[in-house]
């Protein structure tokens, strides 16, 4: 994923959206993925897959604990917040660890 790409998702997950998860604070991994930190070591980690849809990670320290597959645009703002609840909300398919 480029910068031109990066922003494009950051424009679909909405700013509102966007400061709930992580107060604003966007990374770009080496791998390309847009990395969002939440907070206690938890992160949500969003990738754009070959089918122009997206995969959106609860990631803890590095190692994905569950994910939500085939994205759409519209969505991925609702399906980032709702991964960045990591207390409280039940999110997407459970990883093997």
């Amino acid at each position: 994923m480029n910068g031109h790409t990066a922003q494009e998702l950051i424009n679909q997950i909405g700013k509102g959206n966007l400061f709930a998860i992580s107060g604003g604070r966007v990374h770009l991994s080496s791998e390309g993925a847009v990395v969002l930190k939440v907070a206690n070591g938890y992160a949500v980690r969003i990738v754009l897959e070959d089918n122009d849809t997206y995969t959106v990670q609860r990631v803890f320290r590095n190692k994905v604990k569950a994910a939500a597959f085939n994205v759409y645009a519209d969505e991925v703002g609702e399906v980032a917040y709702i991964a960045s609840c990591y207390y409280n909300r039940d999110f997407g398919m459970a990883v093997a660890s």
